[in-house]
């Protein structure tokens, strides 16, 4: 099962090339949700290497933090920014459950999803670039990219619903128990206190996930639980937050 689980993880959140699992169930597609920090590891890595050339090469921090940014967004097939513009979409396009959701599942980036969607890239970059400045960059970029994986355990705990029948979202849907992903976010905090100084690295995960859970609690308010967008959109908010965090 873990060995499926993995490789559900890696195929799914990056463009590492991996057999497909023997089975995709609940069961796997819960252990790929916990396990999905450790599939990023190679997209941290190569975040970090850039940022560390960029140190290295005398770049502006600003220019090596959206080299680093745009590495893992292209690692990772830009799925989980597409998940945030459509959730940006749906959320601000009618109150109508179903509406909202018929909105999401078309895919064609609205005026919401864009303005969304370049505030949090806008914010990413800002943030890494300060972490840089700060000495921490390196750091940071893995730590950003690991813990923001880390919320998808939390939002497919036990008791959040999917918002559709069908879709990823149906499959992962309170598949973690609450324990597992209490026991994630334990280990990346741990983590985190260890390359960074100590409050900090506590801090920024703990921001990261603080900024996830609420926008999954919005979507499960107005959507009814979450879908594969809400996971990705959750990603790139956490992201957000954990270089926040960082930033000084």
């Amino acid at each position: 099962m873990i060995a499926d689980a993995l490789k559900m993880a890696v195929g799914t959140l990056t463009t590492v090339r991996v057999p497909p699992p023997g089975v995709i169930d609940r069961r796997v597609a819960g252990g790929a949700m916990v396990l999905a920090p450790l599939a990023v590891v190679p997209l941290a890595a190569v975040a970090s290497l850039i940022v560390f050339l960029g140190e290295s090469a005398g770049l502006p921090a600003f220019a090596s933090a959206a080299l680093a940014l745009g590495a893992v967004a292209l690692g990772s097939r830009g799925l989980h920014l597409d998940g945030l513009a459509d959730t940006a979409d749906g959320l601000g396009a009618s109150y109508d459950r179903a509406r909202a959701l018929e909105v999401m599942r078309r895919g064609d980036s609205g005026p919401t999803g864009i303005a969304t969607l370049v505030l949090t890239l806008l914010v990413q970059t800002g943030a890494l670039a300060g972490a840089i400045s700060a000495g921490h960059g390196i750091a940071a970029a893995a730590a950003a990219v690991i813990a923001g994986r880390g919320v998808l355990s939390l939002c497919c705990t036990r008791g959040v619903p999917s918002a559709r029948p069908e879709g990823l979202g149906a499959t992962v849907a309170g598949s973690v128990p609450v324990w597992t992903a209490a026991a994630v976010f334990a280990v990346l905090a741990g983590a985190a206190a260890l390359v960074l100084p100590w409050w900090q690295g506590l801090a920024a995960v703990a921001l990261g996930y603080l900024a996830a859970a609420a926008l999954l609690a919005r979507c499960v308010q107005r959507l009814g639980g979450v879908t594969g967008d809400v996971l990705g959109g959750c990603v790139e908010v956490a992201v957000a937050g954990v270089l926040l965090a960082l930033s000084f």
